[in-house]
């Protein structure tokens, strides 16, 4: 499967180039002021996640902004243009053309990130494909039955789920690709992905897009 269409810059920091239209999710240390950003997706208000210096880098006039209901006065106040869409956990949206369903994004026992915040993860649609980008999570029963071609998931451990788990998840889940998520700076090592990669069942393909 070519997954040359999504990189992933740090942390949860992605870009899917969507034939043309640019779509970034929780845009985090972006280089360079690109101003080509057609939607920015936002999974919850941690500083790795929403960085201000970085939609900044990204934005346009029309850039539509897909954020969770609790962030969406936060964002309206702190960008000049774009156009907030806020959502919640568990429904199915459509915008300016692109499909996307929300699922909810917290852990279970630590604290970090508390289920009744409402924040999200979201499956985008891109070309007859479903990615699912988790966000900060560990082994929840609503990421178990997410159906999707791509799973984007955390795997650094302490704030979300450590490689072992994910591995886990992600042989419950069964995407035909996998790509792991937050690690290796904040949080776990470097050497993560490829201990991440050789767990997962053979027949799920794995890629590994963060650098250090």
């Amino acid at each position: 499967m070519d997954l040359s269409f999504i990189t992933v810059n740090a942390q949860n920091s992605i870009r899917i180039d969507a034939n043309g239209t640019i779509i970034y999710v929780d845009p985090f240390q972006i280089d360079g002021e690109n101003h080509d950003a057609d939607f920015i997706f936002i999974t919850h208000d941690h500083y790795d996640h929403y960085s201000l210096e970085s939609i900044n880098k990204i934005l346009q006039r029309e850039t539509a902004f897909i954020v969770p209901i609790a962030m969406d006065k936060n964002v309206r106040k702190n960008t000049p243009v774009g156009i907030n869409h806020p959502v919640e956990p568990g429904k199915f949206y459509e915008v300016n053309g692109i499909s996307f369903e929300t699922v909810a994004m917290y852990n279970k026992l630590k604290p970090f990130h508390l289920k009744k915040a409402g924040w999200c993860g979201y499956i985008i649609e891109v070309a007859g494909t479903r990615i699912y980008i988790a966000g900060d999570i560990d082994n929840i029963d609503e990421a178990k039955t997410v159906k999707c071609d791509v799973a984007m998931i955390p795997i650094g451990g302490f704030y979300t789920m450590n490689y072992k788990e994910g591995a886990d998840l992600i042989n419950t889940m069964k995407p035909k690709a996998a790509i792991p998520t937050h690690y290796g700076t904040a949080v776990g090592s470097p050497s993560d992905g490829e201990n991440f990669a050789k767990l997962v069942d053979k027949d799920i393909q794995v890629e590994i897009k963060l650098s250090f």
